[in-house]
């Protein structure tokens, strides 16, 4: 087979467009095969050709051009690599779309990122395995609010990703603002109890059926939990790669975070976030579309494992085709 030709798909409707389209720079610098691009903008239209890379460079798409679906020649590509992080894209929307053309993808299923996009359902199923959670809580819009433990604890939609609408909460006086802000962004948010002393670790997941761990990293910063800015704004945060840990926490990481990957079917990546406190081990969250920007930690991960970021890249592609 000759060279695949590649479909990257960015931007999106979510809170995350930005962020998206910053992952999309990365992604296209590096990638070892012919990729054109297309964007969906803030009102979920969409760009394409030389209209879409104006965008990227613009950094930010408020609107589009073509209605959905979009005037794409399909069979011109081998692969389609979405990088949409968020709503309507990480969520299985647009994976249900291309499973209907029947189209190779990078990433996770429709079930799998549907579930691993509701940080409620996917706590239910890891916890139901086994698998050490934060105790939490769910609470839908319109229902009084019930929260089975003392703060402080943390209110986030239950949809959405890069520590948007998340508020720390320190007295019980504040659970109805921090819930109004979470259900800006969602009908579910949930509650999660705030943990002492936490470390915050990160580990990558690449492979299908069987994926392969990278070693375990370290977020390190000041901020009063790691929020949107903290993440994506250079200096800000601090990676440490490998993670200061003892071996038996560092393996214990890497097989919780296999375990739980196999066990929500995902497929090509995975970023698997976790707590460390008081020498426990928490499974945080597990990002199916990990971001791909210059402060992101998926691609530094491998990087620190030997893989390079076009080789990383090559493999998602080979793993989407396979």
């Amino acid at each position: 087979m000759s060279a695949p030709k590649v479909l990257l798909i960015a931007g999106g409707r979510s809170p995350e467009h930005e962020v998206s389209l910053l992952s999309a720079r990365g992604v296209l610098e590096h990638m070892p095969f012919a990729t054109e691009l297309a964007v969906i903008a803030k009102d979920g239209r969409w760009l394409l050709g030389e209209e879409a890379f104006a965008a990227l460079r613009a950094r930010v798409a408020p609107m589009g051009r073509h209605a959905f679906p979009p005037p794409l020649a399909w069979d011109r590509y081998d692969v389609v690599f979405p990088l949409l992080h968020g709503r309507w894209g990480e969520d299985g929307t647009i994976q249900g779309f291309l499973e209907v053309l029947g189209k190779p993808y990078v990433g996770a299923g429709v079930a799998a990122s549907a579930l691993c996009m509701d940080k409620d359902l996917s706590k239910r199923v890891l916890a139901q395995a086994g698998i050490p959670v934060v105790p939490w809580v769910a609470l839908y819009q319109g229902e009084r609010p019930f929260v089975p433990f003392d703060p402080p604890f943390f209110v986030k939609p239950a949809n959405t990703g890069s520590s948007i609408g998340i508020r720390r909460v320190e007295h019980y006086a504040e659970l109805e603002e921090a819930l109004a802000e979470a259900f800006r962004h969602d009908q579910k948010a949930v509650v999660e109890q705030a943990l002492s002393g936490v470390r915050e670790l990160e580990v990558g997941i690449l492979g299908n059926v069987f994926g392969e761990a990278s070693p375990v990293g370290e977020v390190r910063y000041q901020a009063l939990f790691y929020d949107y800015e903290t993440k994506y704004t250079p200096g800000r945060a601090e990676l440490l790669i490998p993670a200061p840990l003892d071996p038996g926490t560092q393996e214990t990481v890497q097989e919780l975070a296999l375990k739980a990957y196999r066990l929500l079917g995902i497929r090509g990546m995975a970023r698997v976030d976790f707590f460390l406190a008081e020498g426990e081990v928490y499974l945080n969250e597990v990002n199916t579309i990990p971001g791909f920007t210059p402060t992101s930690m998926y691609p530094r991960l491998f990087e620190a494992a030997g893989l390079t970021y076009p080789e990383l890249l090559r493999r998602l592609v080979e793993l989407a085709l396979a």
